[in-house]
């Protein structure tokens, strides 16, 4: 039985606490960054999956259901990331983003183009001029085992081709290990390499093992300057869940209240349909709160999302499901 509509509401109404100064504490050594972690609150995993759940009984309005796949398709890092893409698929890809249905001008725009740092300038010429960014994988995606030199090189080639935003991975291995600093140190040279683009940093969370590995690696990540903490790769088995989506927005939220610095969540592989994504939303909006509901603080990395809340759309407008062909398959 579902709960109560969703209604979306602010942060400061559901008591988040967000600070006007940003008062980030300086990491000057790993004790001291073992200390931070040590000072988290450990998860509750049954208490975590039951609220998880819980969330996802929520009905919505069908007025808010309707804004809520236009907010969703806003948030779309429509993403292509197979060793079979050519420039005519990212040229595609970037059609679509820019105008998801070309016979309703309607539709927003999606947040960014996802490629590989060898197809970045490809995509930043098809999008010049748009509102859609161009977000790079890079540091030696999907693995992060590489030298940091290798990894620099990567971001630098990847934001000298025109990305404006790069997704980074961790060295999983590292940090399972217990090499936290040198994780922390990866991040850190890789955001100052970045300046003012935005660095996404993916935790691969499916590897993670447990949730507090994931909030102690989000705080890693948050810590050391990422812009956006980001679920996975997609290139395993476990990508984005519900419970490990709540870990995070509360990293994020708990980051924001200590800090007074936001930083933007993005969850990607495994998410396909809207009944999902509109899920998640309510997560975020019961979690965190409405000041994350924006392209700029929560994205879904996707490749075939885009389709389904088109079809929603449409369903949303004529009472019936269209057909899927009537969208372009990219």
């Amino acid at each position: 039985m579902s709960t109560a509509p969703l209604r979306l509401v602010p942060a400061q109404e559901r008591g988040v606490r967000i600070p006007s100064n940003e008062s980030v504490p300086s990491i000057d050594s790993e004790a001291q960054l073992r200390s931070v972690l040590a000072s988290l609150s450990g998860v509750d995993a049954v208490g975590l999956e039951g609220r998880a759940a819980k969330l996802a009984t929520r009905s919505i309005k069908r007025s808010t259901k309707a804004a809520a796949i236009d907010l969703a398709i806003s948030m779309v890092d429509l993403t292509t990331l197979e060793g079979a893409d050519t420039p005519g698929r990212v040229s595609s890809l970037c059609a679509k983003a820019m105008r998801p249905d070309p016979l309703d001008l309607g539709v927003p725009s999606v947040a960014a183009v996802c490629v590989y740092p060898d197809l970045v300038a490809h995509a930043s010429s098809e999008l010049d001029g748009s509102s859609v960014a161009v977000a790079a994988v890079a540091t030696a995606f999907p693995s992060g085992r590489a030298s940091l030199q290798m990894k620099l090189l990567d971001v630098h080639e990847a934001l000298a081709a025109g990305a404006d935003e790069i997704d980074m991975v961790i060295d999983r291995g590292a940090f399972l290990s217990g090499r936290i600093g040198q994780v922390f140190d990866e991040i850190v040279a890789v955001k100052e390499a970045c300046g003012e683009k935005h660095l996404k940093v993916i935790l691969e969370t499916g590897e993670l093992v447990t949730y507090d590995h994931v909030r102690r690696a989000s705080w890693i990540a948050m810590l050391a300057g990422a812009d956006f903490i980001k679920t996975s790769t997609g290139k395993v088995s476990v990508s984005a869940t519900p419970p490990t989506a709540l870990v995070m927005l509360e990293a994020v939220r708990d980051f924001a209240e200590t800090t007074g610095r936001l930083v933007g969540v993005k969850l990607a592989g495994g998410i396909r349909n809207s009944k999902d994504a509109i899920r998640y939303l309510v997560i975020v909006n019961e979690t965190a709160g409405s000041i994350w509901l924006r392209p700029s603080l929560f994205r879904f990395g996707a490749s075939s999302l885009l389709n389904d809340l088109l079809m929603q759309r449409l369903k949303q407008q004529r009472g019936a499901y269209v057909r899927a062909d009537e969208f372009s398959g990219d």
